[in-house]
């Protein structure tokens, strides 16, 4: 184990952890953050999806040795981080995006980051920003409601 410090939705945690373990398991275990949820653990399904300095990157990959001098953002912290995350988190609610909501912190991380870039995205652009693996298959209604998060 090694003692590491990390900086999490813009505060320092110190964590004796072994430096090849996964980011998403610290976020989870502990810290306690379990909003960020491991899916498939082969970085396809980005339900792990945090940010990275600001970019949408898939935690379960990422080594605690890696991210020592980076600002993570996670699902319980995108609020704070972007103006457009309460737009997008009521939006997802609205149009009842989520069926059994696994994927939706992912999502939601995603569509925050596709929006903060692209005010008014078509669905094209919303289909290449955001990768994810939905197994209720709820896509027409994430992207219904990235639409209206976007105000169209």
């Amino acid at each position: 184990m090694t003692v590491m410090t990390i900086k999490v939705n813009g505060t320092a945690y110190t964590v004796d952890v072994d430096p090849a373990t996964p980011l998403l398991w610290v976020l989870r275990d502990v810290l306690g953050m379990t909003g960020t949820k491991y899916g498939c653990g082969v970085e396809i399904c980005r339900a792990c999806t945090v940010w990275i300095d600001g970019s949408p990157e898939k935690s379960c990959h990422l080594l605690m040795k890696d991210v020592l001098k980076v600002a993570i953002t996670t699902i319980e912290g995108v609020a704070a981080a972007s103006p457009k995350a309460a737009a997008v988190q009521k939006a997802f609610l609205d149009v009842q995006a989520p069926q059994c909501g696994y994927c939706q912190s992912g999502m939601i991380m995603c569509a925050v980051k596709l929006l903060g870039s692209k005010a008014k995205p078509t669905d094209a652009d919303i289909d290449a920003a955001m990768g994810n693996i939905c197994a209720c298959g709820t896509y027409p209604r994430v992207r219904a409601a990235i639409k209206k998060a976007s105000g169209q």
